[in-house]
């Protein structure tokens, strides 16, 4: 209880026992009415202010805190996003909460779509941070508070936690000792993180996908555990997208609890129309339908799961960034201009004739030969095109490359993606991919996917890896010569092959994906004509109805697999359509 400060609070501390005992031995006492983090939260802010509780607090949050002695209102996000908050002033009212819908209930919400966000929405298939899809409505960045008060109605922003700064201190203080003795502490700080985790008074288990990031968390937790861990993992029929036998095989080897369901086309059709309400602004990352049914299943056993999320962006786990590395030096061997000439061409020829372009792009797409459809083509052009690896990059990760042309009325506000590569140019070109990915993919599209379905099933998912700490020592790390040079995410490999053996450790990384191409085609496609109606299209007035109808088209034909690029469209008009009655 405070007399002072009054909060609203959406997340965990783990580490609040340790705080509040820092508290008593600093002589804070009082009635404490139970055991909860909120409560020690409050007495932190009484005795060392916010901004030092919130530096001293380990954990996932997104909280409001009312100062009545100041008339201040403080809110502040976990360090790396792992909870939403939105906040901005909608007239003369100040709006703020972890879901749009609760902004759109508000009667001062204006509820006018931003199209440059709109437009990055189709470029990334999620709204970066940290603009909303709403104008005057932002995302809290990671690591961040801000406050306002009616006599300051200017947001005042404080950093006390960054990505960046992990980064500098990390590079200015590499780890002193050799690979194996970084491994050594990356175990004692995972251990901890997942020790931490762990703690809870409900029931506990993970999610497992067989991929190492996963299998290394669940690992970790059966250490720490007397009794059978808890996992949960779902396959599917089309055996390029199923991962369960692999999880499957982890979980017999660390005799877990497991729990394991194939879904089909049908349960994907059940999950659709809740995701416009799940997640509150558009999102089309395809991977959100197998999340929620893993969520979903999960939480018929279990309150908290336990995830392997971060690996990939901290220790170099994705192949785009060899990709980009590959590409770059294939590219940088021709003149600028002459490789946007050849893009044009490319880009100009009719399908039927893209075959004779591929001696030329063999070079660019080399061990892909014979993989190589349209699509990848036209890929391979959209690279010809960039003028820098910073441009290849956003190229290679874009779903659709030109949303100017797609997003009617759009501004073309200058890329965020771009903006963050050409900020950390200083840094090696893998570090500068795996550091832009950490504060904008894994914030506003990993978490969101996580956070979005897992509280949909009122499921709460916790990811150790992300633990500042850890995340810390990753960038300590990042200089050693062997951690990115022996391959993907070496040092997580290293401590997993202490409890797994490499026969189910070494296997190409595969995606948490659907196959959302063959499913358009077939059982959702009645779903998608009706959102994709050219009066449904034109009444709405954001898209360009001619290119979503071409491109349509081309797909249900065959010509093309725009399947990304299509779930981009039929997630924004599903969420315009759920969202309809609120106010705009």
């Amino acid at each position: 209880r405070s007399s002072r400060f009054a909060i609203t609070f959406n997340g965990e501390i783990y580490n609040h026992m340790e705080l509040r005992a820092r508290l008593l031995r600093d002589g804070v006492t009082g009635e404490w009415r139970g055991h909860s983090d909120t409560e020690t939260l409050l007495a932190g802010f009484e005795a060392w202010g916010i901004e030092r509780t919130l530096r001293e607090s380990v954990g996932m949050f997104a909280m409001a805190v009312w100062d009545r002695s100041t008339g201040d209102l403080v809110l502040a996000r976990d360090r790396m996003g792992e909870k939403p908050l939105y906040f901005g002033w909608q007239g003369g009212t100040f709006l703020f909460g972890s879901d749009l819908a609760a902004l759109r209930t508000h009667p001062a919400f204006e509820g006018e779509i931003d199209r440059d966000s709109l437009a990055s929405f189709m470029r990334h298939n999620y709204v970066p941070g940290p603009e909303s899809i709403y104008r005057g409505i932002s995302k809290l960045p990671a690591g961040m508070s801000v406050s306002v008060s009616l006599r300051d109605p200017e947001p005042r922003f404080r950093t006390f936690w960054s990505v960046d700064q992990a980064i500098r201190d990390g590079l200015a203080q590499p780890f002193a000792g050799d690979p194996e003795a970084a491994v050594e502490a990356l175990e004692v700080l995972l251990r901890d993180s997942v020790k931490g985790q762990m703690l809870s008074d409900v029931p506990l288990g993970a999610f497992l996908s067989g991929g190492v990031d996963s299998s290394l968390i669940v690992a970790m937790m059966s250490q720490c555990s007397a009794v059978p861990v808890h996992t949960f993992t779902i396959g599917f029929h089309e055996a390029d997208f199923d991962e369960a036998p692999f999880a499957r095989a982890i979980a017999a080897h660390l005799s877990t609890n497991h729990t394991e369901v194939y879904v089909s086309a049908a349960d994907a059709w059940a999950v659709i129309p809740q995701l416009p309400m799940l997640y509150t602004e558009p999102f089309a990352d395809v991977s959100q339908i197998p999340t929620f049914l893993v969520s979903r299943i999960a939480r018929g056993s279990v309150t908290v799961c336990l995830s392997g999320d971060g690996g990939d962006e901290l220790f170099g786990g994705y192949t785009r960034y060899d990709q980009t590395r590959a590409y770059w030096q294939q590219l940088s061997r021709w003149p600028s201009a002459l490789r946007g000439a050849a893009a044009a061409v490319v880009e100009r020829l009719p399908v039927s004739t893209w075959t004779a372009a591929l001696r030329v792009l063999a070079p660019l797409l080399r061990n892909q030969g014979r993989h190589l459809t349209g699509d990848r083509i036209a890929k391979g052009a959209a690279l010809m095109g960039a003028r820098d690896v910073s441009d290849l990059y956003q190229s290679l990760i874009s779903v659709w490359q030109r949303p100017e042309l797609l997003v009617r009325g759009t501004q073309g506000r200058a890329s965020r993606l771009q903006a963050e590569l050409r900020r950390l140019e200083h840094l090696p070109l893998q570090q500068r991919l795996m550091a832009v990915d950490q504060v904008t993919y894994l914030p506003d599209d990993i978490m969101v996917k996580v956070d979005r379905a897992s509280m949909g099933c009122s499921l709460e998912t916790r990811a150790p890896l992300l633990d500042h700490r850890v995340v810390e020592l990753a960038w300590r790390m990042a200089a050693l010569p062997r951690v990115h040079r022996d391959g993907p995410k070496w040092p997580l490999r290293q401590l997993l092959r202490r409890w797994v053996p490499d026969a189910l450790i070494d296997r190409p990384k595969q995606g948490f994906a659907v196959p959302i191409g063959a499913w358009l085609r077939g059982p959702l496609r009645d779903w998608a004509e009706a959102l994709l109606a050219p009066e449904n299209l034109e009444h709405d007035g954001h898209l360009d109805a001619g290119l979503v109808r071409r491109t349509w088209a081309q797909h249900l034909s065959g010509k093309r697999n725009w399947h990304y690029q299509m779930w981009c469209v039929l997630m924004f008009l599903a969420w315009r359509s759920a969202s309809r009655g609120a106010p705009r």
